[in-house]
C-alpha cells in the first residue's frame, strides 16, 4: 500500500510538473492553443485535469448579490479559483473581471469561470415580457431584443443566459406563463429559434453574444392547477406533440445548453429523467452542450420523494444527464466520493466535463477571459436599442375591443387618465427585469401627455391602489373624469403577481380595480381600459364597463409610450393573443388546440359560457382586411409531396396596417386523435390601404400534416386534410 501511495505521489509531481513547465513556456498544452480545434482542447485539458478539479467545473456559485463597496470582506475570497460557474449578480465587468483574474492564475490549470444571469427579456434595456412579444408574431423583431439583451450582458461580464423559457402554458393562473411564449407548441418554437439566434448570432465567441439556455426541460408549464414547482402527468404522446417540439427546434438552432425543469413528470422529477436528459436530449438529439440544474431542484428530488439524501440526489441527477449543479451544494460534496465508490464512472464524468468546456471554448472564454470594462453609457439604453424595445412594445399591444370605433381618440379636448397604473414605472417593468430600473421607464401618464402634447389637456387621479379596499379616492377620480370627454382607466398586476412562484388562483383583477370602473361608467363618459399584466385575465365583468380595451402586458421601459401611440392612432394596433383570454377562471384549462369531444354539442357549463373571451390568435385593427379564397397548387398529393398554398388578403380600410395570417392544418381522422386544428405557420406583412397581398404556406406533407405517435416517431396517414385560414378552408388529400 505505501508503495502505491509513493508510485501515486510520484506520479502526482510528474504531472504538476509537466504543466508548471508548459505554463512556463517550454511547452504548450494543446488547450491553451487558440490554433486547435475546440474538440483537441477539450480532450487535451480533461486529460490534465485531477478528480477535484474535474467535480468542481460541475458547480455553480452565486456572485455579488450583497456585494457593495462597504463590504468589510472581498468577495472574491470566497470563490474557489476552480469554480465551474457563477450567477452573477453585478452589472459592472470589474467585480467580474477581479473573480476570473483569481480562476486563471490562482487555479492550477487556469480554467475560466462561466457567469450567468437571468437575462429573461432584457438586461438593462427591458423589452416586454415574452408573453407579449409573442403577441406581436414578429420572430425577426424578438431576434433583435435578444441581440439587444446580448450585447447589454457580455459587455458587462454575463456570458450565460438563463433564457428563453419555452414551456408551452394553458393555466393563466401560473404565474410563469409571463416568461413563456402562450399556448401553442409551434409558436414557442419559432420564437425559441428567435432567440437563441438573437443571444447567440453565428459566433458565441463574439464580444456582444451569450449562451442561450433553453428552460425548462421539459412540461413545467403543465404544472397542477398553475401552481408553481408541482407534479405534472404527461402522456408520452403528448410529451411529445405538445411539450418537445420547442425544445426540438431550439437544440437544432443550436442552443449551447438546457435547465432541467422542477416537476415531477408522471413519477420522474425532470431533474432525474433519464430518459428526457439523456436518451432523448444527448441521445436522439445529438446535443453536446450541457444541461444545468434549476435552483436547489437537485436537493429538492428529496422532497419530491425519490431520493432519501443529498448524496443520492447527486447520483441520480448526474447519471440522468444534468451536468452542473446549480447553488445545491451537492456535487461539489458528493460527486468525487460517488466515483471513488465506483458509483458514477469516470468516462461519464469526464463527458459531462467535456460538455461544459466545451461551451467555455466556443464562448472563446479560454483566449479572451476578461470583459473590457466600459462605461455604462457605452453599453446600456442604446438609442438603437431603445427603438427596438419601442418596436417591439408597439407590435405587442392587442386591441380587444372598439365599440363604435372609439379609438383612436380625436377630437377631444379632455383625457381623464385614472387607475393604479397611471403613473407607475415600476410595475411596467414585470417580473425578472434583470438591471432594468424604474427610472427609466416612461410612465402612462408622462406618455400621453407628449402625445396629446397641443391636441388635449390631460387630467389625472389614481383612483385607487392595486388592491384593498379603500374607495377614498373614488371621489377624486369621479371628479376628474366628469370634466373629460373621455376616460382611460389603466388597471391591472403589480409585477410581483406573475413570474416564478406567483401562482393565483383567480387570474379575474382585485374587487377595488372592478369597482373603480364601474364607479366611473356611471358617468356616461366613453371608457377605455388600459391593461397590464403578466398573464391573461379575467375580464367578464369589465367587458361591459368598457368602450374599447387594449392590453400592453409588461412593456418595459417602453412603459407607456407604445399604448399612447395606439390610443392617439400614430400606431395601428396589430398584435394578435399568443394564450386565450377565458370568460372565467373557471374554465381553465381553455385553449384553441382542444382534442375533439365525443359529444361536440353537449358537455357545456351549465353557469357560464364554454367559449374563452377572446381567442387565441384574436387582436383587433384600425384597418379592416378582406381574406380571398385559399388556393392550392395541388389538391391531391402523396405523403412524400410538398404542396404551396396562398391566400390574398387586401386592406379594405382607409390606413396601412400589419397583418398576421395565422395556417391551421386539421386531420378530422386519426389513428390518434388529433386536435381540433394545429397551428403550423405563421407570417405578418404590412398591407398598405387598399393594396392586396398574397400570404403563402410552404408545405411539407410528411413535417406539417404528419403526427407522432408516444414514441415521437412521425408518421402521416392517407386521407383528407384541411388547411384552415380564419373561415377559410381548403381540402388537401393524402393518397399512395
Amino acid at each position: 500500500m505505501m508503495h502505491l501511495k509513493k508510485i501515486s505521489g510520484t506520479l502526482l509531481l510528474i504531472l504538476a510538473g509537466a504543466i508548471a513547465n508548459a505554463q512556463q513556456g517550454k511547452t504548450t498544452p494543446v488547450y491553451k492553443n487558440a490554433a486547435k480545434p475546440v474538440e483537441e482542447r477539450v480532450a487535451d485539458l480533461v486529460s490534465w485535469m485531477t478528480l477535484e478539479e474535474k467535480v468542481m467545473q460541475l458547480n455553480q456559485y452565486t456572485l455579488g448579490r450583497n456585494d457593495n463597496a462597504n463590504n468589510m470582506a472581498d468577495p472574491v475570497n470566497d470563490i474557489p479559483a476552480q469554480i465551474g460557474s457563477l450567477i452573477y449578480f453585478g452589472s459592472n465587468p470589474e467585480l467580474r473581471n477581479r473573480v476570473q483574474k483569481k480562476a486563471m492564475e490562482q487555479s492550477r490549470l487556469g480554467i475560466p469561470i462561466l457567469f450567468g444571469y437571468d437575462v429573461i427579456h432584457g438586461y438593462k434595456t427591458i423589452y416586454p415580457i415574452s408573453l407579449a412579444q409573442a403577441c406581436s408574431w414578429n420572430p425577426q423583431l424578438v431576434q433583435q431584443a435578444c441581440a439587444v439583451a446580448a450585447q447589454e450582458a457580455r459587455m458587462s461580464g454575463v456570458d450565460w443566459t438563463f433564457s428563453p423559457m419555452i414551456d408551452v402554458a394553458r393555466d393563466g393562473r401560473w404565474g410563469r406563463v409571463a416568461e413563456g411564449y402562450g399556448e401553442d407548441p409551434y409558436t414557442n418554437a419559432v420564437f425559441a429559434v428567435a432567440s437563441v439566434k438573437g443571444y447567440q448570432g453565428d459566433n458565441l465567441a463574439a464580444p456582444d453574444k451569450v449562451a442561450a439556455c433553453l428552460k425548462h426541460y421539459v412540461g413545467y408549464g403543465a404544472s397542477e392547477a398553475g401552481r408553481d414547482y408541482v407534479y405534472t402527468e404527461i402522456s408520452e404522446q403528448t410529451l411529445w406533440d405538445t411539450y418537445m417540439p420547442p425544445y426540438e427546434a431550439g437544440v437544432r438552432a443550436g442552443a449551447a445548453t438546457l435547465m432541467s425543469s422542477f416537476n415531477d413528470i408522471s413519477g420522474t422529477p425532470g431533474t432525474a429523467n433519464r430518459y428526457i436528459l439523456r436518451d432523448i436530449l444527448k441521445g436522439r438529439w445529438k446535443h453536446d452542450g450541457f444541461v444545468v440544474s434549476d435552483w436547489g431542484a437537485i436537493e429538492q428530488l428529496r422532497p419530491q420523494g425519490v431520493a432519501k439524501d443529498k448524496k443520492e440526489a447527486t447520483f441520480k441527477a448526474f447519471t440522468a444527464g444534468v451536468e452542473m449543479d446549480m447553488m445545491n451544494r451537492s456535487y461539489d460534496n458528493h460527486l468525487g466520493a460517488l466515483v471513488k465508490e465506483g458509483k458514477i464512472s469516470r468516462q461519464l464524468l469526464d463527458d459531462a466535463v467535456k460538455r461544459v468546456l466545451r461551451v467555455k471554448f466556443r464562448l472563446g472564454l479560454f483566449d479572451q477571459p476578461y470583459t473590457p470594462e466600459t462605461k455604462d453609457k457605452d453599453r446600456f439604453l442604446l438609442p438603437q436599442s431603445l427603438a427596438v424595445a419601442e418596436k417591439l412594445a408597439e407590435e405587442s399591444v392587442v386591441l380587444l375591443k372598439n365599440n363604435n370605433k372609439i379609438l383612436p381618440l380625436s377630437n377631444v379636448s379632455k383625457i381623464a387618465v385614472l387607475g393604479p397604473l397611471s403613473k407607475d414605472k415600476w410595475h411596467l417593468l414585470g417580473s425578472w427585469r434583470a438591471q432594468g430600473n424604474a427610472e427609466d421607464v416612461t410612465t402612462i401618464l408622462d406618455a400621453l401627455q407628449k402625445e396629446f402634447a397641443d391636441k388635449a389637456e390631460i387630467l389625472q387621479a389614481k383612483g385607487c391602489d392595486f388592491d384593498g379596499a379603500d374607495q377614498s379616492g373614488f371621489e377624486e377620480a369621479r371628479s376628474i373624469a366628469a370634466k373629460a370627454d373621455a376616460v382611460i382607466i389603466c388597471l391591472g398586476e403589480k409585477a410581483t403577481w406573475s413570474g416564478e412562484n406567483a401562482s393565483r388562483s383567480s387570474i379575474a383583477l382585485p374587487k377595488i380595480q372592478e369597482d373603480l370602473v364601474a364607479e366611473i361608467k356611471k358617468l356616461g363618459k366613453p371608457v377605455i381600459l388600459l391593461l397590464s399584466s403578466g398573464r391573461p385575465l379575467e375580464l367578464n365583468r369589465l367587458e361591459p364597463l368598457s368602450d374599447a380595451i387594449l392590453t400592453i402586458w409588461h412593456p418595459g421601459v417602453p412603459g407607456g409610450q407604445p399604448a399612447a401611440g395606439v390610443i392617439s392612432g400614430r400606431v395601428n394596433p396589430s398584435g394578435k393573443l399568443s394564450m386565450t383570454f377565458p370568460y372565467a377562471t373557471g374554465q381553465i384549462p381553455i385553449y384553441y388546440n382542444h382534442r375533439q369531444s365525443a359529444r361536440p354539442h353537449q358537455g357545456k357549463y351549465q353557469d357560464i359560457p364554454s367559449t374563452p373571451l377572446y381567442d387565441f390568435g384574436y387582436g383587433l385593427s384600425y384597418t379592416s382586411f378582406r381574406y380571398g379564397d385559399l388556393k392550392a397548387s395541388a389538391l391531391k398529393v402523396k405523403p412524400e409531396g410538398k404542396v404551396t398554398v396562398e391566400i390574398p388578403v387586401t386592406n379594405t380600410g382607409d390606413r396601412d396596417g400589419l397583418e398576421t395570417v395565422h395556417w391551421f392544418i386539421n386531420d378530422p381522422v386519426s389513428t390518434i386523435s388529433r386536435p381540433v386544428k394545429e397551428l403550423k405557420f405563421f407570417d405578418k406583412q404590412l398591407v398598405k390601404k387598399g393594396e392586396t397581398r398574397s400570404f403563402r404556406f410552404d408545405i411539407d406533407i410528411k413535417k406539417d400534416l404528419g403526427y407522432v405517435n408516444a414514441k415521437g416517431e412521425k408518421f402521416i396517414e392517407e386521407g383528407d386534410y384541411y388547411i384552415i385560414v380564419k373561415d377559410k378552408k381548403i381540402k388537401i388529400e393524402v393518397s399512395k
